[in-house]
Formats: structure tokens, sequence, C-alpha cells
């Protein structure tokens, strides 16, 4: 399912036009990005929890020339879903 399809389906489900139910996701991904950003977490029950996790720099290798290098610290978005949301994917 893509961005598209999943606007028709929230369209059909809730009554909403389509121009709505895009503005409706695009309102939840920039919030969601906006909250993160800030050092928030969101949780929905039973859906699961987006939040951030710091990543720390570490030494890697260029896979090019096998010459060492510093990969920079960095905070990562991460998805921790919730119970009803694996049980669901599960069945």
């Amino acid at each position: 399912m893509n961005k598209s399809e999943l606007i028709e389906r929230i369209a059909e489900d809730t009554g909403l036009s389509k121009k709505d139910a895009d503005a409706a996701v695009k309102s939840f991904q920039e919030n969601v990005m906006k909250g993160l950003a800030d050092g928030e977490s969101l949780t929905l029950v039973g859906f699961g929890t987006f939040s951030t996790k710091v990543r720390p720099e570490r030494e890697g290798r260029n896979p090019q020339t096998g010459a060492s290098m510093t990969i920079k610290a960095a905070t990562i978005p991460q998805f921790k879903p919730g119970k009803t949301f694996k049980e669901r994917v599960d069945a």
C-alpha cells in the first residue's frame, strides 16, 4: 500500500473527501516528525510508540578503500509496535 491508497481507504472508512483525508495524513506525518525532532515521543495505545534513539559515534570502514573513518553520532527515529498491532499482524 502506498500513500495514495492509504488516503483512499481513510476517505472510504471515514466518509471524508480524499482532499480532507490527505490533509489529515499530512498533518499526522508532520506532527509526528515535529514531536520527535523536539525530543517527544508519541504513544498510540494498541498501535505503538514513535520515539527517538541516540546512536553514538563509532568507527567504521569505507567500503571502497577499506580506510577507517568515524561515523558521527545521530538521533534516529524508531517505532515499537503495540500488543494489538503485533497480534493483528501475526494472525
